[in-house]
């Protein structure tokens, strides 16, 4: 029997969309899927309502910028965000590519080499026995190491101090090096929700190997 893939994320779908956002995600996200052509590759996982792409986009315009998210609602809010009244892609945003499924689809079957990838407030799991939900385990994070071009950087963003050290934790045991910055806050729904109730986010990057 095949084993069952550990799922590292929650819901697929919240409260009802409305008429406009079933549209948009009937018929515009089919055409901003990422392709096999994307170039100058910025990535990011699990972008929530979007903020943070978007200002990807906006900072850099020359870049493809791809976010995943399997929760329909934040994807449908993004599409809602980056179109006009006639449901076009506005022009600031034409860099955006969706893909609205797991992540590790892409990672693992595409040939896609990124600049940068980004993973800001991750569901923690916080409990015990959902630990092995956590997204950051050391595995996945040398499948991302191998998806970096070089120079490339992995950004990891969380308010949740526990997961962070965590984390930290996890990827020395693995050999893994990173740096902890001193980044500016960067501000999401979920920043601003700050379900841990800590003082302010911390950072990790990781950077390529260099061979």
């Amino acid at each position: 029997m095949e084993k069952q893939e550990i799922r590292t994320f929650g819901r697929r779908h919240g409260k009802k969309l409305s008429a406009r956002k079933l549209w948009l995600i009937e018929n515009v996200l089919p055409n901003i899927l990422p392709t096999s052509k994307e170039k100058n590759l910025i990535l990011e996982i699990g972008f929530g309502a979007g903020e943070h792409l978007r200002t990807l986009a906006l900072e850099h315009p020359n870049k493809t910028i791809i976010g995943a998210e399997p929760f329909v609602n934040g994807v449908a809010a993004l599409l809602s965000a980056i179109t006009d009244e006639r449901n076009g892609i506005l022009p600031q945003y034409k860099n955006i590519r969706i893909w609205p499924d797991d992540v590790r689809q892409i990672l693992i079957d595409s040939q896609y080499l990124f600049e940068e990838i980004w993973i800001l407030h991750p569901d923690p799991w916080p409990k015990a026995r959902h630990e092995k939900r956590r997204l950051l385990q050391p595995d996945f994070i040398k499948l991302l190491l191998n998806r970096l071009a070089p120079s490339g950087q992995i950004i990891i963003g969380t308010d949740h101090w526990g997961y962070f050290d965590w984390i930290k934790e996890k990827a020395t045991k693995s050999g893994l090096t990173f740096s902890e910055p001193d980044l500016h806050t960067i501000q999401t729904r979920y920043q601003r929700k700050n379900m841990a109730e800590t003082n302010h986010p911390k950072y990790l990057i990781f950077e390529k190997p260099q061979i």
